[in-house]
């Protein structure tokens, strides 16, 4: 069985839900510690045809509170907010409406009680675009799903996680192939493999140049389902390196 893992981020790009679509199950890793100005809580869209951040509040951010420690600082003024902008820079778009309604619910949740807290609110957030996206992987959330014995850090984390869940392969967003090691791996038990997503992967957006790497809000406003399972597809799993000793040779 492979298993993906990676922490929640908020409207991730299309590598996050390439991630998902290529594994048997995903763990949402919210039992890690909260990042500051990274994809936690924001990502980029299109704002003046220009990449522009996104940002989902977060109530008294700190890197010392696990993600799932925290709350959002929604509020309905935010909400509006947010959904403001979205309407100004993407009403044009050929999926506008639908996408639009789907970020409007996900919002929506952040001012209920339970969607308060950030781990739950990005839960949903992620559970709710899979499904439109057409993901079926089932998605579990560590800190309540797969409850770990002790405080694991890093590679450990991630081998305690695959034995908890009988996993045989785990898979890694490209980011970890310095991270994470084969040998390590081998010697638990697991493969390692990392999806790489196509260099030249593109889509038609509102100008003829293309502006890669934002949230999968743009990608879902300008391609149909059809160009959407292209994209999700659009990446191969590859090996990374054998130890660290390889990656210092390098």
């Amino acid at each position: 069985m492979k298993i993906g893992i990676n922490q929640p981020y908020f409207f991730p790009y299309i590598g996050y839900w390439q991630l998902i679509n290529a594994v048997d199950e995903y763990v949402i890793a919210d039992n890690l510690h909260y990042i500051k100005q990274g994809y936690i809580n924001r990502n980029k869209i299109q704002i003046n045809m220009e990449p522009q951040y996104f940002k989902l509040p977060v109530h008294k951010a700190s890197q010392n509170k696990l993600i799932c420690e925290l709350d959002t600082a929604l509020t309905q003024e935010e909400v509006d907010k947010l959904l403001h902008t979205l309407q100004c820079e993407y009403r044009h778009a050929p999926n506008f409406e639908r996408v639009y309604a789907l970020v409007e619910e996900i919002l929506k949740y952040g001012l209920t009680e339970e969607g308060k807290n950030l781990a739950a609110f990005l839960e949903n957030a992620i559970k709710l675009t899979a499904k439109e996206l057409g993901i079926t992987t089932p998605i579990v959330r560590a800190s309540k799903d797969v409850p770990l014995d002790r405080d694991y850090k890093r590679e450990n984390y991630v081998v305690a996680t695959c034995k908890k869940l009988g996993a045989t392969e785990y898979v890694n967003a490209i980011g970890g192939t310095k991270l994470y090691f084969q040998d390590f791996f081998k010697a638990n038990g697991l493969e390692l493999k990392f999806v790489h997503t196509d260099s030249d992967i593109s889509y038609k957006q509102f100008k003829d140049d293309f502006i890669p790497n934002l949230s999968i809000i743009d990608a879902m406003m300008f391609c149909n389902d059809e160009q959407m399972e292209e994209l999700l597809n659009q990446y191969e799993l590859v090996d990374g390196y054998e130890s660290p000793e390889e990656l210092v040779e390098e």
